[in-house]
């Protein structure tokens, strides 16, 4: 309730304040290369990456440097990765779920998600985006056959400095909302797991908008998410 009513009070502030960090960020270009591939030897591996402007690598030039060419790169140490990225900037809850159901069906062993940052900037309701969440998590399952599907938690959008009070701190109380929540929904399906990305919201971790990931952010996460998926996949397959 407190919530509530502390941001019906400071509407008038915030969105005013969000309109003109639209306006006057850096707007980076999307990295270069391909959106799909086959590396590595061994078993195969089917890997979908989907999500937002993060899961899409903005912040680096190229996919080598991004999120889904450094995680691709590791799982290749131990499988033949055939990994494709789905993902656009701007991308909230409810578009991520029309990609994948304009997606033509197929099977994936291991899913990855990163959503949620763009619903609190839209100022999507926590409702709203719980259901898009489920509905998105089932459909993975349903349609996609997916054994694990990893989702990255939201960052701590309170330290992002170069962003203005207090539309910052609205920004980190909506996050942990949403991460509380996301916790709450991945405990209903024994195929997910949300995780925290263990890379602060200090100058190496972040690209030159003051926002997205940098290169050694997309390592930390591709590393962490490697990790996770080799152990789910040895429980799997001992």
């Amino acid at each position: 309730m407190f919530h509530q009513i502390t941001t019906i009070l400071l509407m008038p502030v915030l969105i005013p304040q969000a309109l003109f960090i639209n306006k006057m960020t850096l707007s980076l270009p999307e990295p270069t290369g391909d959106r799909l591939g086959v590396c590595g030897s061994g078993n195969e591996l089917k890997l979908l990456i989907i999500g937002d402007s993060a899961a899409l690598g903005v912040g680096v030039d190229g996919q080598e440097d991004a999120l889904a060419g450094q995680l691709s790169s590791l799982l290749g140490n131990h499988y033949s990765v055939n990994w494709k990225l789905l993902a656009k900037t701007g991308a909230t809850a409810v578009d991520v779920l029309d990609m994948l159901q304009n997606l033509q069906e197929e099977p994936f062993d291991i899913v990855l998600v990163s959503i949620g940052v763009n619903d609190v900037t839209h100022f999507t309701h926590s409702g709203r985006w719980g259901k898009n969440m489920n509905v998105m998590i089932n459909v993975l399952v349903s349609k996609f056959s997916v054994k694990k599907i990893l989702l990255s938690n939201l960052p701590p959008m309170q330290e992002f400095t170069t962003f203005p009070q207090p539309l910052r701190w609205w920004w980190g109380e909506r996050s942990k909302r949403l991460n509380s929540l996301l916790t709450v929904i991945v405990g209903n399906f024994s195929q997910c797991t949300n995780f925290d990305i263990d890379a602060s919201i200090e100058p190496k971790y972040i690209a030159k908008d003051g926002f997205h990931p940098s290169k050694i952010a997309y390592q930390v996460w591709a590393n962490q998410a490697a990790k996770t998926i080799t152990s789910t996949l040895d429980d799997m397959n001992p």
